[in-house]
C-alpha cells in the first residue's frame, strides 16, 4: 500500500491545491492528513491564499481518499463542514507487521510518545519541521508542513511505500529517504 502523508495545511487554498496536485501524481491508496486543516492558529501568520472555504471544497472533493487526525487548530464545527472524519486524536495503522501511530503531535510527540513497541513509528505534524529520528524503542517521523514550513524547510509531504518513507517538496523533489522496516 502506498500512503501520502501531509500536515498543517492551515486553510491555504494555494498550498492545498499544490498538495492535491502532488497527490494525483503520486497516486496513493490513501492520503493521511495529520491535522490543522482549516485554520492558521494564533501563533502562525496567515498563510498564502488563506481561504478555508476553498480548502473545505477541495478536501471534500477527495473525501474517500482521506484518513485524518485532529490537530490543535481543529474545532467541532469543522466536522460539520467536512465530509470525512477529522476528530480522532490518533489512528494506528498496522503495516507490514509494524504500527504506524499517526497523531498531530500536540498531545503525543517525540518527547511524550504513546506506548509503542520496538520497530513502531510515531508520525506527527504540529512542529512544521520535517523529521526522522530513531529512538531506542520507536522511530519519530514528521512530514513537515504543507502551508507554513518553519526553520527554512520546504513546503513538504511524505510518501510511505514498501517500508520506505520519502520526504518531498511540493514540486515533487525528494530530499530525504528512510528505510523504516
Amino acid at each position: 500500500m502506498k500512503l501520502m502523508i501531509a500536515s498543517d495545511i492551515h486553510g491555504s487554498a494555494k498550498w492545498c491545491a499544490r498538495m492535491l496536485d502532488r497527490c494525483r501524481e503520486e497516486a496513493p491508496e490513501r492520503l493521511l492528513l495529520l491535522g490543522d486543516l482549516l485554520y492558521h492558529g494564533p501563533r502562525n501568520d496567515l498563510p498564502e491564499q488563506y481561504a478555508p472555504k476553498q480548502v473545505i471544497e477541495m478536501l471534500n472533493g477527495v473525501a474517500p481518499l482521506l484518513l485524518c487526525v485532529r490537530g490543535n487548530c481543529e474545532a467541532e464545527v469543522d466536522q460539520m463542514v467536512l465530509d470525512f472524519p477529522v476528530m480522532a486524536e490518533y489512528c494506528a495503522l498496522a503495516i507490514d507487521g509494524h504500527v504506524l501511530y499517526a497523531t498531530h503531535g500536540h498531545r503525543f510527540g517525540k518527547d511524550n510518545p504513546p506506548p509503542l513497541m520496538p520497530g513502531d513509528c510515531l508520525l506527527c505534524g504540529h512542529t512544521h519541521v520535517p523529521a526522522w529520528r530513531r529512538h531506542e524503542t520507536f522511530t519519530y517521523l514528521n512530514p513537515g508542513s504543507v502551508a507554513i514550513p518553519k526553520n527554512g524547510t520546504p513546503h513538504s509531504y511524505c510518501t510511505l511505500e514498501n517500508g520506505v518513507m520519502r520526504w518531498k517538496d511540493l514540486d515533487g523533489g525528494e530530499y530525504h529517504r528512510e528505510t523504516l522496516w
